[in-house]
């Protein structure tokens, strides 16, 4: 056949046109592998130098398997430790920048507008103001509670010891039920604090993305759809 006369790369590049798939690299026609064992004793093979090996031999094998040469080590220990280091923290910032692009393109969703982001920032706070507005009047109860209390130990105000064990438990159960409500208050404040604060920061980036005529829009009240407002929720 006229084929079998071929040489192997115009034959392989033949065979490659007939099924639709590009020839074969310049390396590979050499029929070069390249094989060695890390430092971690894991053994690679490859058709081009490996990374993983370049602190030490590797093997250029021909394609019967019998070793043509002998690729000398690339790096020392440490340059190979340095280059792996190097890669390390240029895959964790690509992986930094695409969570990040991620975040935005989620909070874009979520915040078409100033309107819909001004609009979930009253409903979290409002949802908040209506816990402290129940400690307060909790905080109302125990203090009439205690102008009660405070009335009846008058009777006993010239010897308090003299007053009945049951009024001095309501006494203390009101200081303790008092105490509890205003560290919960001042939990409610600081977690209001905590929310606005996390807005801000959210609308300084927002301004950032929706661009100025995004933002001047959206600052003006610009409306949102039913639908857009409730995407991220």
């Amino acid at each position: 056949m006229i084929l079998s006369r071929l040489p192997i790369v115009a034959l392989s590049s033949c065979m490659a046109a007939l099924v639709g798939t590009p020839a074969p690299a310049a390396a590979q026609n050499t029929g070069e592998i390249y094989t060695c064992v890390d430092r971690n004793g894991k053994r690679h093979t490859s058709d081009r130098p490996i990374l993983a090996c370049l602190d030490r031999e590797q093997e250029v094998r021909g394609r019967t398997g019998t070793v043509r040469k002998v690729l000398p080590p690339s790096y020392t220990g440490e340059e190979r430790a340095a280059v792996e280091a190097r890669q390390r923290a240029e895959e964790e910032e690509k992986a930094r920048i695409a969570e990040e692009r991620r975040r935005e393109r989620a909070l874009l969703l979520r915040y078409p507008n100033k309107a819909a982001h001004d609009r979930e920032r009253a409903e979290v706070l409002s949802q908040i103001d209506d816990v402290i507005a129940a400690v307060q009047r909790r905080e109302d109860n125990l203090k009439a509670q205690r102008k009660e209390i405070e009335n009846e130990m008058e009777f006993y105000q010239g010897d308090p010891a003299k007053a009945p064990a049951w009024l001095k438990r309501k006494q203390e159960d009101n200081a303790a039920q008092f105490e509890v409500q205003k560290r919960f208050l001042d939990t409610q404040l600081r977690e209001k604090q905590r929310i606005n604060g996390r807005f801000d920061e959210e609308l300084a980036r927002l301004r950032q993305l929706w661009g100025p005529a995004s933002g001047a829009a959206g600052g003006a009240g610009a409306s949102v759809s039913p639908v857009s407002g409730a995407a991220g929720r």
